[in-house]
C-alpha cells in the first residue's frame, strides 16, 4: 500500500456506492454541500459504470459496504468492534426509564442484527425519540444525526503515500466520515495510519509526483493542516510544495468549487504533463520545502504552481473556465498517459440549465464554450495532440455532489 506518483499504474481503489443517505441531500442540496440535485437512479448507474471501467482496466475495486459487511461476516473480532461502534453511535431520547430500557434492549439484541443493517446504521447514525402515547406503548420518532451524503467522495477523508494519513475535514457535515475510513484502513486493511489532529487536511489537496508532492491549502485544507501533513512522516518526498488554491480574479472568493481542493483545477495525467487552468496555476502562490536529515522539512523558496511545474520540465494542457468548472481536472489517472475523464460538455450543459452560476461567471463560460466551438475536454485539440489516452465516461448526474472520478475514488495502491 504505497503511492509515489499520480501517474503510477493504479492497482486498487475503494469506492462507496451512494445509498439512502443521498435522499436527504436531494431534498436540501446546499446544506449537504452539493452543487445541485440530481437523479439518484441515473447517478447510481454512473457510479456502477465507473467501477466497471476501472475493473476493465485492471484496477481492483473495493466497495466500502462490501469491505465492512464481508469482514464482519468472516471475522468475529471485527464484528464485535463494529457492534461496539454502533452502540456508541445510536442515541435514545425519552424518560430516563425508557432510554435505559431501550439501550439495554439494543445491547441484548445487536448480536442478531445482520451486518448490512449495522453498516447502514453506521452511515445514517440514527437517534430514536421514545414517547409513550398509550400506557406501555411508545411511539418512536427516528432522526438521523447527519446522514453521510458526501461519503461517496472517497478521496477526501485521507491521503495514501507511505502509509495512510487520515484527514481532519473542515466542514462539519463531513467530519464523521474519517471515523469510518480510519476504521476500515486500520481494522481491515491493516495500514500504517496517522491522523491530522490540529489543522484541517483533506485528500483532494494531495497530489504525489515522484520526488516531490503537492499539497493545496485554502477552502478546506488550512495552513496548519498542510504543515502537519508535511511533517507527518507519511509523505516520503525530497520536496513538498504547499500551494495556496486560487480563484479567478473576477470572483469575490465565495465560489467554493473553484478552489475547494487542488484537484478541482490541477491534475497529472502522465509523467511530465499537467492538466490545469493555467490562469489559476499562475496565480497560485507556492512555497517549496526541502527535506532535512531528520526527516523534517524547511522552507527553501517561493514561487507559483505554474512556475514550479514549468521549472520541473512539465508540459501544460490548459483548461478554459468552462472546462475547469465542469470538473475536467478531476479525472483519474489509471496509468502513465491514460485517464478516466468525464464528458465535460454534458456537465456544463446541466450546470447552465440549472442556473448554478452568477451572471458574470455564466457570461464568461458561454464565451469560452463559443470560442472552443463545442470541442471541450476531453475532446479538445490539446488533448488529442498530447498523446494522453482518454476513457470518456458520463458522470453528469453524480457530479452534482461536487466532484468527478478523482474525488469518487480512494487510491490505495499504485505501482
Amino acid at each position: 500500500m504505497e503511492i509515489k506518483s499520480e501517474w503510477g499504474r493504479l492497482n486498487r481503489v475503494i469506492m462507496h456506492r451512494p445509498g439512502t443517505e443521498i435522499t436527504y441531500a436531494m431534498l436540501a442540496p446546499k446544506p449537504f454541500l452539493f452543487e445541485r440535485p440530481f437523479n439518484y437512479s441515473i447517478a447510481k448507474r454512473e457510479h456502477e459504470n465507473l467501477q466497471q471501467v476501472l475493473e476493465e482496466n485492471g484496477v481492483h475495486v473495493d466497495i466500502l459496504e462490501d469491505l465492512i459487511v464481508n469482514e464482519a461476516e468472516r471475522n468475529s473480532s471485527f464484528r464485535r468492534k463494529l457492534e461496539e461502534k454502533i452502540l456508541s453511535l445510536v442515541n435514545f431520547y425519552g424518560t430516563s426509564e425508557s432510554m435505559e430500557n431501550a439501550r439495554k434492549d439494543m445491547e441484548k439484541n445487536i448480536g442478531y442484527v445482520d451486518s448490512l443493517s449495522l453498516f447502514q446504521a453506521l452511515i445514517m447514525e440514527p437517534s430514536i425519540d421514545l414517547k409513550e402515547y398509550v400506557s406501555g406503548i411508545q411511539y418512536p420518532r427516528v432522526y438521523s444525526n447527519l446522514p453521510l451524503a458526501n461519503l461517496y467522495f472517497m478521496r477526501d477523508q485521507q491521503a495514501v503515500s507511505s502509509g495512510v494519513l487520515i484527514g481532519n475535514m473542515k466542514m462539519q457535515q463531513r467530519r464523521k466520515e474519517t471515523d469510518i475510513t480510519s476504521f476500515v484502513f486500520r481494522e481491515i486493511l491493516g495500514a500504517k495510519i496517522k491522523s491530522i489532529k490540529n489543522g484541517f487536511f483533506e485528500g483532494g489537496d494531495f497530489i504525489p509526483a515522484g520526488d516531490f508532492c503537492l499539497i493545496g491549502k485554502g477552502n478546506r485544507t488550512d495552513e496548519a493542516g498542510a504543515e502537519e501533513a508535511m511533517n507527518s512522516g507519511i509523505f516520503n518526498f525530497d520536496r513538498i510544495v504547499i500551494i495556496s488554491n486560487p480563484i479567478y480574479n473576477f470572483m469575490d472568493g465565495h465560489d467554493i468549487m473553484v478552489n475547494m481542493h487542488l484537484d478541482t483545477y490541477f491534475n497529472i495525467p502522465a509523467a511530465g504533463t499537467v492538466i490545469t487552468s493555467v490562469e489559476l496555476a499562475k496565480s497560485a502562490e507556492a512555497t517549496v520545502y526541502v527535506r532535512n536529515s531528520g526527516n523534517t522539512y524547511s522552507e527553501d523558496s517561493k514561487t507559483t504552481l505554474y512556475q514550479f511545474m514549468k521549472d520541473e520540465g512539465y508540459n501544460f494542457i490548459d483548461l478554459g473556465i468552462s472546462e475547469q468548472l465542469s470538473y475536467s481536472s478531476n479525472f483519474l489517472t489509471v496509468s502513465d498517459g491514460k485517464i478516466i475523464a468525464i464528458d465535460s460538455s454534458r456537465v456544463i450543459d446541466k450546470l447552465l440549465a440549472e442556473n448554478v452560476f452568477d451572471s458574470s461567471t455564466r457570461d464568461r463560460i458561454i464565451k469560452d464554450i463559443q470560442m472552443r466551438k463545442g470541442k471541450m475536454f476531453p475532446d479538445s485539440k490539446e488533448i488529442r495532440e498530447s498523446g494522453v489516452d482518454v476513457i470518456k465516461i458520463d458522470l453528469s448526474e453524480i457530479t452534482g455532489g461536487y466532484g468527478g472520478a478523482h474525488c469518487m475514488t480512494s487510491a490505495v495502491d499504485r505501482a
